[in-house]
């Protein structure tokens, strides 16, 4: 049974960090690390079958994440951190020079818990999936999970991976879209409109569902337990997930400005002001 006051106390940590380590460095990306702070810890807390110390790049016997839309590093950063990957005074590093914490992730500093750079949007599906085949070759019974930005579906990749994954029932695998209705250049409806994200995964095959509310922690649990108990049953999984660009501080949230802003010093006061330390910043 998930203890969600705790998982709330981690949120509320998890945000501190992402407007700490974007301060730091005046550099970085805000706006969706705050919108996926409950995703990503319900799924690395609660919901991932994973063993923070022994990784390896394998990942055999253990479920697997792949983070695709990866300029929302910081929140991927912390969670790994704070659920034993590495130390967390490493997070001071986040891009600084020769730092294992790059503006997007990277595997040739060989940083635990990452295993596949994706600073190209687009590109996460396909490793998702071919991981998942992998999985079911080596006799392999757990997930892999993988989260794409809804902005990032305006990349044709994504769509030649979504037609592969049903017509090989790659069945072992759960991809979560962020849809936030935000991106670099404004609202994705103003830059490419996308239509019903749901309608098109369905038309493709895959086994579709939604959470309403991906900032409301048990939601996200919900959903993503949900998504597990459908795997194995001929299709991949598609959850939409709906979230709020930037929350949790007011003055980022909802707004594709601060999809890659930093905020100055009077700015990180205002935002660490509306976050609890609940758990102890990094030192």
């Amino acid at each position: 049974m998930a203890d969600i006051e705790f998982l709330k106390k981690v949120c509320s940590q998890v945000r501190r960090d992402i407007v700490r380590m974007v301060h730091a460095a005046q550099s970085g990306h805000p706006g969706g690390s705050l919108g996926c702070t409950e995703f990503f810890v319900a799924l690395y807390f609660e919901i991932l079958e994973h063993h923070p110390g022994k990784f390896d790049m394998e990942g055999r016997n253990e479920d697997l994440f792949f983070l695709s839309n990866g300029h929302i590093s910081p929140v991927y950063y912390s969670v790994l951190s704070r659920s034993g990957y590495f130390e967390l005074a490493e997070l001071h590093t986040f891009r600084k020079i020769n730092s294992r914490l790059q503006g997007h992730p990277t595997t040739h500093e060989g940083l635990p818990g990452v295993r596949i750079a994706s600073g190209s949007l687009g590109q996460g599906m396909s490793v998702a999936i071919g991981a998942a085949l992998s999985k079911k070759l080596n006799g392999d019974q757990h997930l892999v999970y993988s989260l794409h930005g809804d902005g990032e579906l305006q990349e044709g990749q994504v769509w030649e991976a979504a037609m592969f994954a049903p017509n090989h029932n790659v069945d072992n695998l759960i991809c979560t879209i962020d849809a936030n209705g935000q991106q670099i250049d404004g609202s994705t409806d103003s830059v490419m409109p996308l239509g019903s994200i749901q309608d098109k995964f369905k038309a493709f095959g895959w086994e579709v569902m939604s959470i309403e509310n991906g900032n409301d922690i048990e939601q996200v649990l919900h959903g993503l337990k949900k998504a597990k108990s459908l795997s194995g049953k001929g299709k991949p999984i598609c959850i939409v997930m709906n979230t709020d660009m930037g929350y949790g501080v007011d003055f980022m949230q909802g707004t594709h400005k601060w999809h890659g802003i930093a905020p100055n010093d009077e700015q990180l006061e205002n935002a660490l002001a509306q976050l609890k330390e609940t758990l102890g910043d990094y030192r």
